[in-house]
């Protein structure tokens, strides 16, 4: 079943590509199902019956998702749905956040997916919130990683940046990252540098770097954009200093939200978090369920 054109509209306006969120909603009930058909319901709602469901959190957060969560009521065949907060509202407990009206049987075939996308995706916004609140006085972007669920990186980097985060590169192909393995296989982190620049001009440039002394030589040879690998404090106001404005740097590594002040401080132009995506608690989302 194709999206609504009402929902495809608001998917692409998220900026989110409405033919992936469409799979991704297909696969996800189709791997619910398994190839049969919800036993427990079918055996104990009759099929004429229609309900009510509403989807509330549990707890205050900032809430993503909603769009995707509606596309996967259309995919389940429910069409009469009302989305009742914007997406990256901070919402207080108890609130109702979708209203549904169909049949009991498909409103419980969507249940449970629908209810994994709110939650994942409301608890990296909440998180993400919580770490660019921690640092809004200094100036500093809160970053995201590759590391991200395989198969839904388009939608976790999307509530990074509904929490208020910025997205590192999206893929492989659309910038580059020169990591201390590059510089191995190189020969050296000049040598990656001129290599990439070379073959790809016009992409993205960011180096990885360990140490001051290859900081110096990136930014002598034009680095736009460098990576401070688990640099101490110490290390992070001397790259600072080093770079003097001719380079944007980024802190990664050994970063918490405990000393999250303590890196923004120190003048950097980022901080680049993989917990946002790989650590971030299901955000509490429930449905309750009434006749019609």
């Amino acid at each position: 079943m194709a999206l609504s054109s009402e929902l495809t509209k608001k998917i692409i306006e998220l900026g989110l590509d409405p033919i992936y969120v469409e799979k991704v909603a297909t696969s996800t009930i189709a791997e619910d199902l398994a190839g049969g058909e919800d036993v427990t319901s079918v055996a104990t709602i009759p099929s004429e019956q229609r309900s009510i469901a509403e989807y509330r959190n549990r707890r205050a957060g900032v809430v993503a998702g909603l769009y995707i969560a509606a596309a996967v009521l259309e995919v389940g065949g429910i069409t009469s749905y009302e989305i009742l907060v914007d997406e990256g509202t901070y919402v207080h407990e108890g609130l109702t956040l979708i209203r549904a009206t169909s049949s009991t049987r498909k409103l419980l075939l969507t249940e449970r997916t629908a209810l994994n996308f709110l939650g994942r995706l409301s608890g990296i916004a909440t998180l993400t919130r919580r770490w660019v609140d921690e640092v809004s006085e200094f100036g500093v972007s809160i970053r995201d990683t590759r590391k991200t669920t395989p198969g839904l990186r388009e939608l976790e980097k999307f509530a990074v940046r509904i929490g208020g985060g910025v997205n590192h590169r999206m893929s492989l192909s659309d910038a580059a990252l020169i990591k201390d393995n590059h510089v191995v296989a190189a020969g050296g982190v000049k040598q990656a540098f001129d290599a990439v620049r070379q073959k790809y001009p016009n992409l993205p440039l960011e180096v990885e770097v360990d140490s001051l002394k290859q900081l110096k030589e990136v930014v002598e040879a034009g680095a736009e954009l460098v990576l401070l690998d688990n640099m101490s404090l110490e290390q992070c106001r001397a790259a600072v200093t080093i770079a003097a404005g001719r380079t944007k740097l980024e802190a990664s590594g050994n970063l918490t939200l405990e000393n999250a002040k303590a890196y923004a401080k120190t003048g950097v132009d980022f901080l680049a978090v993989g917990a946002l995506t790989h650590s971030a608690p299901v955000f509490d989302i429930g449905l309750d369920l009434r006749m019609e």
